[in-house]
């Protein structure tokens, strides 16, 4: 995660929790149209290991929030996903991907069933895409609410329930990836177990005007520090988790960002979907080029850009996504390579500084997941 001080001649955006930012000692930068903190006084390091090993407290209300009303917002939504929300009981939720009719990526983006439709949470930088997208394509009897109005803060790692749960008995039931509407303290929220860190936690939406008292009362508990986006970065990297505009994007499928798993069985067998004749092209025959992890020897951290080599020295393919794993306490990186070097333990070579830096392609995910198993 990287970043340059904000030139206060930008029109940037800033969320319902700017000032909370500024009180704290947030470093803020640009991005994806917002002032955004980057990090705090301890450092990303710091802010990474509260996550793994206690509770961080992350501001994440850049992210597009909408609803889709309507008793045809199932239906009309799997024809922009591949993934099964259809089946999706009240309080349930499922990662997928707005596909593009030529297969691509337009956005990854988490689902939710709540009554009369379905809760969707977009990225930052997608939304101005998404939501043209979404209006277009959904078709008549549903309805698009985008939610100006609510902030959305992610409170993750292993002591987040045992924080929250102090203000919020009810959240302590919630199962991994569902969610519901509850009160903080007496202020309405809804929650859900999910987040994008590789650890349990929360994503807690809440009502702009109640978000700075939320979180206060969240910083105070013993067990939470604040984090920014350079943590939440080195948290997914680790996490195997991708990272739209660098992960995935237009030109790359699901099935090549090895995101299989989110293709629901019954979306295979049906199809219905934008996208969906490559797509199923590429679950039945495999696709050309695959995301792995990749492991570099020795110190020096590989950039999202650098060429990846196999053994022999020709060109394969790119990282999308390197940098230092604090838990994993050595360089990490992910990207694309060619199916035939796709296997974990291939060895291959990433050219850094003009030099060719053997690595080694690891299975994903570098740091284990520690969602919540009830």
């Amino acid at each position: 995660m990287t970043g340059h001080p904000v030139d206060h001649e930008e029109t940037l955006l800033q969320t319902p929790l700017h000032a909370n930012h500024v009180a704290s000692g947030g470093r803020l930068v640009p991005f994806a149209g917002y002032e955004m903190p980057v990090q705090y006084a301890d450092g990303i390091m710091a802010e990474h290991n509260q996550a793994r090993e206690q509770a961080a407290l992350f501001d994440v209300s850049h992210m597009g929030q909408v609803l889709l009303i309507g008793d045809g917002a199932g239906a009309a939504l799997e024809r922009l996903v591949p993934g099964d929300v259809l089946s999706l009981a009240s309080g349930a939720m499922r990662y997928t991907q707005l596909t593009s009719a030529a297969g691509g990526i337009i956005d990854d983006l988490m689902v939710t069933r709540v009554d009369g439709g379905y809760a969707v949470v977009v990225n930052a930088a997608r939304k101005d895409v998404d939501i043209p997208h979404l209006r277009e394509h959904l078709g008549t009897g549903v309805s698009l609410e985008v939610q100006e109005d609510k902030a959305l803060i992610a409170l993750q790692g292993p002591r987040a329930v045992t924080a929250l749960a102090r203000h919020c008995a009810a959240a302590s039931s919630l199962g991994f990836m569902t969610a519901g509407a509850m009160t903080i303290d007496g202020r309405a929220a809804f929650i859900s177990r999910s987040g994008y860190t590789g650890e349990d936690g929360f994503e807690i939406s809440v009502n702009a005007g109640d978000a700075p008292a939320i979180w206060d009362l969240l910083m105070n508990e013993p067990e939470v520090a604040v984090a920014g986006l350079g943590a939440r970065d080195s948290l997914r990297l680790e996490a195997g988790l991708c990272l739209y505009g660098h992960d995935i994007d237009e030109t790359t499928s699901p099935i090549e960002a090895a995101l299989t798993w989110s293709v629901g069985k019954r979306r295979r067998a049906e199809g219905g979907f934008l996208g969906e004749q490559r797509i199923l092209a590429e679950i039945a025959n495999g696709p050309s080029r695959r995301r792995v992890g990749i492991l570099p020897s020795g110190r020096a951290p590989v950039r999202e850009g650098a060429v990846v080599h196999d053994a022999a020295g020709a060109p394969i393919g790119a990282i999308t996504s390197g940098g230092f794993g604090p838990t994993a306490t050595r360089p990490v990186a992910m990207g694309y390579v060619d199916i035939a070097h796709a296997k974990a333990g291939t060895p291959l070579f990433v050219a850094v500084r003009g030099k060719m830096l053997p690595a080694t392609v690891e299975k994903l995910p570098f740091v284990s997941h520690n969602y919540f198993k009830s």
